[in-house]
């Protein structure tokens, strides 16, 4: 049985997950610089470590409302290999843990659904997130590189 390794995060008061060879690095929020013009999913840039990083708001492509508390957000900076080589990260109001999930664990979506909702499955997870003992977590398994080129279709 195949196991496989996400980043546990949270946007708007619901757990996701994405792959974990997808993220580069976890950072604290920092001052984002907007960007004239830009989609209204993008964010803005910030300067990290002297590489100038596209900053994109997760909440908007999925239509989620926004955290108005920023002081718990984090950015998950992409690895280049997944972004076609450009630096970006995605805002997400927090993150949880890494964690193996076994492959029986996870539910595929439906393809109807998945493709529009940007969603791999669903992962049911007995953790220490939830409130309460043995009470089960599901996990949205987003398809991070879909997203990702839907946004690179969108730009050509």
């Amino acid at each position: 049985m195949a196991v496989i390794d996400v980043v546990v995060f949270e946007i708007s008061k619901t757990l996701y997950a994405l792959d974990i060879n997808l993220a580069r690095e976890i950072v604290e929020m920092m001052p984002i610089t907007p960007v004239p013009r830009a989609p209204s999913h993008i964010a803005g840039i910030i300067n990290l470590r002297g590489e100038i990083t596209n900053i994109i708001n997760l909440n908007r492509i999925l239509n989620l409302p926004e955290n108005e508390d920023i002081e718990s957000q984090k950015i998950i900076v992409l690895v280049p290999e997944a972004t076609g080589g450009s630096n970006i990260g995605i805002i997400v109001d927090n993150v949880h843990s890494v964690i193996q999930v076994d492959e029986d664990r996870i539910d595929p979506m439906d393809n109807a659904i998945s493709k529009e909702a940007y969603v791999k499955g669903i992962i049911k997870e007995k953790s220490d997130i939830a409130e309460g003992e043995g009470k089960t977590d599901l996990i949205i398994w987003i398809d991070l590189s879909l997203i990702l080129a839907d946004l690179y279709e969108e730009r050509t």
